[in-house]
């Protein structure tokens, strides 16, 4: 029944509606003097019709029950319309803009009743006294034009001040839900890169602890060279954390993203932890495939050489790439391990998002104990 005001609104409601008593009330008793009416009746008018001005942003259905409360008491003295009558516009112009629904329309109804109400009173007394003539009809007419086009008007402004309202309030509410899908969308995209680094980094650098344990009693020169190969991918994981850490604190700065030219540090930090890596690129990429390409073949071989690392059974991996006219076909083969469990995880799901966010497709299916990760991204203009 009452809306949420912020405080200083109800207090400039009561002080207008103070300053309105004040200003109609010696009118009104003036008036009052000189058509021999009820001063007390004129002065409980101006209470009633003051206080639904004070009321009608904070409950305008209460302000509209009590101005048809004034209007019935005004009638009851056989006062005649005046000053004080002013507040029934603000008060409709209040139903439409801020009632609920039935408010609304309750005020849109009274608009109507109130013209007709005003035409009886004005001319039942004269009609019942003189009897009803041509003129008599044509003022009245009149009068309920104009009382019906007043009174409308107040409340047709109201209900374009409504529609306003809420219009602002929707794009608002777009706005807002906007941002959180944007927002949304960043986390997902950093989780996504967090998991394809941090999944590959510690991958390799077990592939190598691994290796060096094995290692150390027949072929104890090993042990370093393995020892730099975790180091180093330690080090490359780490500075990739950092920046997917500092594009969470500064979200505007996307920083440096892998491209083809690091396609060979990848190849490099895999066959050191052992694997026989078989790379074929056939034709060549052309001089400057687009960025979003590049990422996502990148991201796509890096999650998948790691899903051949962890659930492989140690045998030759082959990756084929074919950078075509319209697009880029790549492929990677790896026989299964004994507990290998493919799709799983969260490496399959983030390579296809990876693919479709570039505008392609990707399928990764086990057959005949090798699993099989094929991938199309579109380039130049089709993408």
């Amino acid at each position: 029944m009452f809306r949420p005001l912020k405080p200083y609104q109800i207090v400039v409601d009561v002080v207008l509606a103070g300053l309105f008593a004040l200003i109609v009330a010696p009118v009104e008793l003036s008036l009052a003097v000189t058509a021999d009416t009820n001063a007390l009746g004129t002065a409980l008018i101006t209470v009633l019709f003051a206080g639904a001005l004070a009321v009608r942003r904070l409950s305008p259905g209460l302000s509209l029950g009590i101005a048809w409360v004034g209007a019935i008491v005004q009638m009851g003295f056989g006062r005649n319309p005046g000053p004080v009558d002013l507040a029934i516009f603000a008060v409709l112009f209040a139903t439409a803009a801020y009632g609920s629904r039935l408010v609304f329309w309750l005020g849109f109804s009274s608009a109507i009743v109130g013209a007709g109400v005003i035409t009886l009173y004005l001319f039942a007394g004269p009609v019942v006294v003189t009897g009803l003539d041509w003129s008599t009809i044509t003022t009245a007419a009149a009068v309920l034009i104009a009382a019906l086009f007043a009174l409308l008007l107040a409340w047709t402004v109201g209900a374009l001040v409504r529609t306003a309202i809420r219009a602002r309030e929707n794009r608002a509410a777009q706005q807002r839900a906007e941002q959180v899908t944007v927002a949304e969308q960043e986390r997902v995209r950093i989780a996504r890169d967090m998991h394809d680094v941090v999944a590959h980094s510690l991958t390799v650098v077990i592939a190598q602890a691994d290796g060096a344990r094995y290692a150390s009693a027949a072929d104890p020169a090993a042990v370093p060279a393995a020892l730099e190969t975790i180091s180093a991918t330690a080090r490359s994981a780490l500075a990739d954390v950092r920046l997917l850490l500092t594009q969470l604190r500064h979200s505007q700065g996307d920083g440096p993203q892998p491209t083809l030219a690091d396609l060979e540090g990848l190849y490099a930090q895999v066959r050191a932890a052992g694997v026989d890596l078989r790379v074929d690129v056939d034709p060549a990429p052309p001089g400057g495939p687009p960025a979003a390409a590049q990422l996502a073949v990148y991201r796509i071989l890096q999650e998948a050489l790691t899903n051949a690392l962890r659930h492989g059974d140690g045998g030759a991996v082959e990756v084929r790439l074919a950078w075509l006219a319209d697009r880029v076909e790549l492929s990677v083969r790896n026989a299964m391990g004994t507990d290998a469990a493919p799709g799983a995880g969260h490496g399959v799901i983030g390579m296809r998002e990876r693919a479709q966010l570039a505008g392609g497709s990707l399928t990764a299916e086990a057959a005949d104990g090798v699993f099989v990760v094929r991938s199309v991204i579109p380039i130049g203009a089709t993408a």
